[in-house]
């Protein structure tokens, strides 16, 4: 099998000795490529430049969740189909949504053992995705989460402390989103997003509205955060949103969110958190959101900036995904 490693050398928990084992254990099984990213958007093209070329199978991302997101949009870049290579992703980053909710360990060397059983043993999994469509960007596959508003906003802080050289911790997401909260004051109590579903009457007022593909959301070091618990990657997209952020209502979520669920529980997929000012929605394939005045818009973890409308769609199968 003819692969494409793509590592990021300034992921999180990246080095050069990982790269280096990784590379050696999959050159055994693999005719392997080996590609470093200088640059935003450097996975991405790589991926693209692989499909275009058909002269690859698989391609590796080494990295945290913006890396895979690259090389996903470099895969899809002419949309789903039986040219584009398989991916597998060994993580790299601080938090790994995407590899955890596959299933794959959060170490890089014993996620590689189980990729190498994995192609051994030919195991892979179709996963669907989700797609996000907004003026003045080009359309973007995401792979665990999307949001508009808030928990965009948090994302847009962390980004910043980060450019200003500050290392991406859990610590650092609660810690600016803390301080998101105290900011944000007026858009608390009145939110400017409105849901659009086909066929349902529009739900305005949201504060914050988060997109997820699979569950958990995200992490918060080993607990699962989760505001969706029944989104998984053989369902369309689910929609979680609150319209007020109280002090008491909120502190409530969280706890809901943050909650273990018993094996019991998760076989049964749990309802997510309940209250006045919670909205969710499961397995939803067309939706738009709408906001006053623009917002801060995420996939999956990169802030894309202000936005005021995005348009989103599950596709699934969109992948296939060696696990």
């Amino acid at each position: 099998m003819r692969a494409l490693l793509v590592v990021n050398p300034k992921a999180t928990t990246t080095s050069g000795r990982t790269r280096d084992v990784l590379t050696h254990a999959l050159r055994s099984d693999l005719k392997l490529e080996v590609a470093v990213t200088d640059y935003r958007g450097h996975a991405r093209d790589l991926a693209r430049q692989a499909v275009a070329d058909g002269t690859v199978d698989l391609v590796v991302a080494l990295g945290g969740d913006g890396t895979v997101n690259e090389v996903v949009n470099g895969l899809l870049s002419h949309g789903p189909g039986e040219r584009v290579p398989r991916l597998a992703v060994v993580p790299g980053g601080s938090t790994n949504v995407f590899a955890r909710a596959l299933g794959l360990p959060n170490d890089p060397v014993e996620a590689t053992g189980q990729l190498l059983d994995a192609l051994d043993h030919r195991r892979e999994r179709a996963v669907s995705l989700g797609k996000a469509m907004t003026e003045g960007l080009p359309d973007r596959w995401f792979t665990f989460t999307a949001g508009l508003g808030f928990d965009a906003g948090v994302v847009g802080r962390v980004e910043e402390q980060r450019r200003s050289g500050r290392k991406s911790t859990h610590a650092l997401y609660v810690r600016e989103a803390l301080r998101h909260y105290v900011t944000e004051r007026e858009h608390r109590r009145n939110g400017p997003v409105t849901l659009e579903i086909p066929g349902r009457a529009p739900q305005p007022g949201l504060v914050m509205t988060i997109v997820s593909n699979t569950s958990p959301w995200t992490f918060l070091g080993n607990r699962p955060v989760l505001p969706s618990p029944s989104a998984s990657f053989e369902t369309d997209l689910d929609v979680f949103g609150i319209t007020r952020m109280t002090a008491f209502g909120t502190a409530r979520t969280v706890r809901q969110i943050l909650r273990p669920h018993t094996p019991s529980e998760q076989s049964r997929k749990a309802d997510g958190p309940t209250g006045k000012h919670v909205v969710s929605y499961h397995d939803v394939r067309h939706f738009t959101l709408v906001s006053q005045e623009p917002a801060p818009f995420q996939v999956d973890g990169d802030h894309l900036g202000d936005r005021s409308r995005v348009s989103f769609t599950g596709v699934r199968r969109a992948l296939r995904v060696i696990v």
